[in-house]
């Protein structure tokens, strides 16, 4: 089983890997399209040279790989993609082989976090627009999405994931509930600079806050991202 996981960044992807990683079925992937995305669009991101000399990055490769047999004998591939990565050019035929689902976050906690690591300057940047993308072409192959709104999913983790793999037809396993705090196995080079929070935690943490008051300068961002934000969210109602 592939499964591909379509989340923006500062949400709880990392968890959510964590989270899958502790199935003793499951094998995971950090990011896979993170080397091309900084290549291609000439971005300098902390450690991007060292991340596109490393990792694979191009993207008719990178598909054949993710989409190839699961690696170490496993019966599950989780795989943690960020929406952004993907750009308008980008061909998803290939998704139609994976079990996808979609991870928001509100803008507003997105665009705080965000801004905090590194400089925002275009909607685009959150993904948004590309998640929305991406579950219009699924939904035009008749292919079912599983979206996950995340300040109501870790107001009750255990449930949200029971219900997620019983869209999957597989088993829960209450280990993806915990982790050993600093397991970073399966992490990207770029851990060492984005994962500081998650490196420290041992399970989902209870969310606090459902919303923040951005500056205006992230207006017009944060207006942009609520419009792909809401028609995802409903979906979910």
């Amino acid at each position: 089983m592939l499964i591909a996981c379509w989340s923006g960044p500062r949400n709880i992807s990392t968890a959510l890997m964590r989270s899958w990683s502790s199935r003793k079925d499951t094998f995971v992937s950090d990011e896979p399209f993170y080397a091309y995305y900084l290549k291609k669009n000439r971005i300098k991101h902390p450690l991007s040279e060292q991340i596109i000399n490393l990792y694979p990055n191009s993207y008719d490769l990178i598909v054949k790989s993710i989409t190839s047999t699961v690696p170490k004998n496993k019966k599950i591939w989780y795989q943690k993609h960020m929406a952004h990565h993907i750009d308008e050019s980008s061909n998803l035929s290939w998704t139609k082989e994976m079990n996808n689902a979609i991870l928001l976050r509100h803008p507003s906690l997105v665009i705080d976090s965000f801004s905090k690591k590194s400089k925002l300057n275009d909607s685009r940047q959150l993904g948004y627009e590309q998640q929305f993308k991406i579950y219009k072409y699924l939904k035009s192959q008749n292919k079912d999405v599983f979206i996950i709104n995340t300040e109501i999913f870790l107001d009750a983790p255990e449930l949200y994931l029971r219900n997620w793999c019983k869209f999957l037809k597989i088993q829960f396993d209450k280990s993806m509930l915990n982790w050993d705090k600093n397991f970073n196995k399966y992490d990207g080079l770029w851990g060492k600079h984005w994962y500081k929070n998650v490196n420290n935690s041992t399970g989902f943490k209870k969310n606090k806050i459902k919303a923040k008051k951005i500056s205006d300068k992230y207006s017009t961002i944060y207006d942009e991202s609520m419009i792909f934000y809401n028609k995802l969210v409903n979906l979910t109602k």
